[in-house]
């Protein structure tokens, strides 16, 4: 009995021991690793899609190089319609994440997206306060290019990238800054960096003991709950999924409810990430892009 209950115990103290090293892992990166999975393979080029495209390296004043591409518009005959910034999602790069605006340029809009530092070939590494300074850099770069801020300028973030978009447009407009933005749609995107990090590492029990100190690790101003209905009265479009096994509908539905006004909610039915596979959710993006995208 005695060597069973030794036995016991030395068992709970490798998971307590597992516990903590967890914890100690985490608490030095903060929640970065429960935001940022990049990789840096290339899994398709633009060209690979019969699109247009030109590789553009940005400079951060911190001393990173950023890595874009820029998609003009295939407008028969005409100008562009405008100029669609896209930011993706948390995991790998924008190679794989292409194929969710590849249907904008045919359809009259210029895009552009870049990788945040860490991600493809962006160098440096990932985190929360670099991103939202990437974004920054990447938009600015964008409205000084000729012809662009002479059309209406949408930003369009899925998952992470709507969470970064919701505090460059509310920074945008609280600064009045110019061009104006015309408006941003956020697709599956969570409703703050705080609230979805508590969710994740509440959802494992190694993990669970640590979800209210890490989630201090994340400054407050963030949280898109609290910023969304700044970017008011730019229109915002917010689109999520009943079927979103990533960041659940709640989220959604909370960022919905926080917008000022005009707002639109679009409740679709896909998986995470797989809204523009459906063309009917394409065509109401693009009413929306139409609708509240003329100055």
């Amino acid at each position: 009995m005695a060597r069973r209950t030794a036995r016991l115990l030395l068992s709970r103290g490798r998971i307590l021991t597992a516990v903590l090293i967890a914890g100690l892992v985490l608490l030095q990166g903060g929640c970065s690793s429960v935001f940022f999975y990049p990789d840096s393979i290339t899994y398709v080029t633009p060209d690979r899609l019969n699109l247009d495209y030109e590789d553009v390296y940005l400079d951060t004043a911190d001393g990173e190089k950023l890595h874009g591409w820029w998609l003009p518009a295939q407008a028969d005959g005409g100008a562009a319609l405008g100029t669609v910034y896209f930011l993706h999602g948390n995991a790998q790069n924008i190679s794989s994440h292409i194929l969710n605006v590849a249907w904008l340029p045919k359809e009259g809009y210029n895009v552009f997206t870049i990788d945040y530092r860490g991600f493809g070939h962006s160098t440096g590494e990932a985190d929360i306060e670099g991103a939202l300074h990437d974004v920054e850099t990447g938009f600015r770069w964008l409205v000084d290019r000729d012809g662009v801020a002479d059309k209406p300028v949408h930003i369009l973030g899925q998952s992470l990238g709507g969470a970064l978009g919701v505090a460059l447009a509310s920074e945008w407009v609280q600064r009045q800054e110019r061009p104006a933005l015309d408006s941003i749609v956020l697709d599956g995107t969570f409703s703050g960096f705080r609230r979805i990090a508590r969710e994740k590492l509440d959802a494992f029990w190694m993990t669970w003991p640590f979800q209210v100190p890490l989630s201090w690790t994340i400054p407050a101003e963030y949280e898109g709950l609290d910023r969304i209905d700044d970017i008011s009265p730019v229109p915002v479009m917010v689109i999520h999924s009943v079927r979103d096994g990533i960041i659940p509908f709640h989220h959604g539905v909370a960022l919905y409810e926080a917008a000022g006004e005009p707002k639109r909610f679009l409740r679709t039915d896909t998986g995470h990430g797989a809204t523009f596979v459906i063309p009917a959710y394409r065509e109401a993006v693009l009413e929306f892009l139409a609708e509240d995208g003329v100055r």
